[in-house]
């Protein structure tokens, strides 16, 4: 709503400079053309009033009311024959009008030999009529474009609502698709260890904090992301066998304020979790998160790659799809992703390039 009445006054600014800068053109630009004697002689400014108001009548009777009324409602017949009779009516008004002049400051006429020249009648006709008509023109142009720049300003407008929106039903599925897993995991401790299961409530209380409080963020800083990942990993290792080797290196300022979208890397690390641990095979997890001083953050996972059955539903395989969604949506043509399967071995690499979300999130901060 703020950013949507900023565009307005910023589109109503506009309007009023291109209209100043219209009718300081059509009124000055005939003085380019007279002789320099003749630049400050007040009559002929005076002479002048009767084209100017036939000009600025045609223009904004079309500008303010027919074009609106008719044109824009396809009444274009209605349209064509109102314009005709004001263009009618405006050139009356300036032929009178200059007639009515004459009287009360005399002509100067120009001199050819020593005799009068007067142009014919007809010609004046002509030319009010035509420049009548290019003034309606230039009218329909004008409201056109600043019409078109309204629409497509407002289809921006929801577009990006729309965005958002989807964006925020994405990390709405994320979290139960999250808390589901997480909870799977604790109902399996309950029944073989009791004392580590209370230990994982405890831990799943400090994540459903980041998600209930951090989640609505559109950015969130990395340090509080790294927290995350760690009591989620902690949660994980609690019902790990001997035979898992699971180790994690973060290499992140302590003081980290890169901005990144929260639970972006959690759907990558749970997937570790799914498809890297064997019941009675030597398995391993590998997960690094790094970030760089002109704000790439790169992010990769290695484990040993055990396929679960088509009959486990386990995490029903919707976390990679929402990530893979929420990156083109959050960080359009700014991260690579890739994944690969060698020797049984999965190894995911995402990057992401941050630098445009700084500044955005340095304003959400100085704002709140």
């Amino acid at each position: 709503m703020e950013n949507r009445i900023k565009n307005s006054v910023t589109n109503t600014y506009a309007v009023i400079f291109v209209h100043i800068l219209l009718w300081s053109m059509i009124v000055v630009a005939p003085y380019f053309f007279i002789d320099r004697e003749q630049l400050f002689r007040w009559d002929l400014f005076v002479r002048s009033i009767p084209d100017t108001l036939g000009l600025l009548l045609v223009f904004y009777v079309n500008y303010f009311l027919l074009i609106t009324r008719f044109l824009f409602k396809g009444k274009t017949r209605e349209f064509i024959i109102y314009n005709v009779l004001l263009i009618i009516a405006a050139a009356t008004l300036m032929h009178f009008g200059n007639d009515l002049l004459r009287l009360i400051t005399p002509e100067q006429m120009s001199r050819r030999g020593g005799r009068k020249f007067r142009p014919s009648p007809w010609l004046f006709v002509i030319r009010n009529l035509t420049t009548l008509a290019t003034m309606m023109g230039l009218s329909v142009a004008l409201k056109m474009t600043f019409r078109w720049f309204v629409v497509e300003s407002e289809r921006k407008e929801l577009e990006k609502a729309k965005s958002e929106a989807e964006l925020q039903n994405m990390k709405n599925q994320i979290s139960p698709h999250f808390l589901l897993n997480t909870l799977n995991n604790i109902y399996a401790l309950v029944e073989f260890n009791p004392g580590k299961a209370q230990q994982a409530v405890l831990d799943l209380s400090k994540l459903l904090r980041h998600i209930l409080y951090d989640n609505d963020k559109p950015l969130v800083p990395l340090r509080e992301e790294v927290d995350f990942i760690n009591n989620y990993v902690d949660l994980m290792r609690i019902r790990l066998s001997d035979n898992v080797r699971l180790n994690t290196q973060f290499s992140v300022k302590e003081n980290s304020d890169t901005p990144i979208a929260p639970l972006i890397f959690i759907s990558l690390i749970e997937n570790a979790f799914k498809h890297g641990i064997s019941g009675d095979k030597p398995s391993f997890i590998d997960i690094s998160l790094s970030e760089t001083a002109d704000g790439k953050v790169t992010f990769t996972s290695r484990n040993s790659h055990y396929p679960k059955s088509e009959t486990d539903k386990s995490g029903s395989g919707i976390g990679l799809e929402l990530v893979k969604k929420r990156l083109e949506m959050v960080y359009p043509k700014r991260y690579q992703w890739q994944s690969e399967i060698v020797d049984d071995t999965y190894t995911t690499t995402l990057i992401i390039d941050t630098k445009e979300d700084r500044k955005t999130y340095e304003t959400e901060l100085l704002d709140s």
